[in-house]
């Protein structure tokens, strides 16, 4: 019973649709690329279901085109910034710029692909050439995630869910599928008329859980938590990280310090309700620097600044 619980959080912005011509300023144009630029990953929500009552803008139900629609406009809002900034920093590299010439061998790597309309994402690129085009923010290089919209009864034999899943396996995304009406409706409810409404629906859970379950996939996150009589709290990591990585995301002098790390796991932790249970059970350990923190560990860190 802690006097202070605090989750960790993933943002989702809603950004107004983008429109055939974005690229070249029609509709929102540039606020909605410039929006999209500031985010770590896309879900791109599409339309994978008919009713009459419900007009789609092009008055017909094809997701492939609505996806292709988008990610043509993305790569072309791409393809500008890269000619650009090639032509800008092939200066700077005739000059000696080290840094310059790192960044335009990445980018003329990128733009075949975004000369024929595909995503950069869709070019192997290392770990080291990311990091250096990282700061251009490429649109399609961000990780996406579709999130196919379907009736309350098209989650299974739906020929629009199998197109987005055949599309996004082509280009190594995510898809989840989610029934907006069903969850508009979820939203009203309180906790428990929430869990009669999904039981009677045959769902374990509303499908923002699995929404926000594939941002942490999409951007390789997952979570630990710190434990104290005060305060529970919650904290997002990349995969891999080790103990000292996870230490720093508390504060630096952490890292700068770190000794060693107790670690209960999280089941361990639930079932002998605590670290006090999970000690004289022997399921508590001591962790150094170079314990891969595991999704769901409970740490105490031992530093010395």
């Amino acid at each position: 019973n802690p006097q202070r619980i605090v989750p960790t959080t993933m943002e989702f912005v809603d950004i107004a649709g983008l429109v055939e011509g974005a690229s070249k300023g029609e509709g929102l144009g540039n606020k909605f690329l410039a929006n999209i630029r500031e985010t770590d990953a896309i879900g791109h929500v599409v339309r994978c279901f008919e009713n009459d009552n419900i007009v789609h803008v092009a008055g017909r139900v094809s997701p492939s085109a609505d996806i292709e629609i988008i990610n043509t406009e993305l790569a072309l809002a791409d393809l500008d910034s890269v000619e650009k900034a090639i032509h800008r920093q092939g200066k700077k590299a005739k000059g000696g710029d080290k840094q310059a010439a790192a960044e335009i061998a990445v980018l003329q790597k990128l733009l075949p692909a975004l000369e024929n309309g595909d995503m950069a994402r869709s070019v192997a690129l290392s770990d080291d050439e990311r990091a250096v085009i990282r700061s251009y923010n490429l649109l399609t290089l961000k990780p996406t995630m579709y999130i196919a919209n379907v009736n309350d009864d098209g989650f299974e034999n739906n020929p629009y869910l199998d197109e987005v899943r055949a599309i996004a396996a082509k280009e190594d995304a995510i898809v989840v599928p989610v029934c907006a009406e069903i969850e508009s409706e979820i939203a009203e409810l309180d906790e428990a008329e929430k869990a009669e409404f999904m039981t009677d629906l045959g769902l374990t859970e509303p499908g923002l859980n699995r929404v926000i379950r594939g941002g942490y996939q999409l951007l390789n996150l997952h979570t630990y938590f710190t434990a104290g009589v005060k305060e529970v709290r919650a904290w997002t990591i990349p995969i891999g990280s080790t103990a000292p990585q996870a230490a720093g995301k508390i504060h630096t002098d952490f890292e700068k310090g770190f000794i060693r790390a107790v670690v209960v796991g999280f089941d361990d932790y639930v079932q002998y309700r605590g670290e006090q249970g999970a000690k004289e059970a022997g399921k508590r350990r001591e962790e150094g620097k170079e314990y891969i923190v595991k999704d769901g560990d409970v740490i105490l860190f031992r530093f010395n600044v």
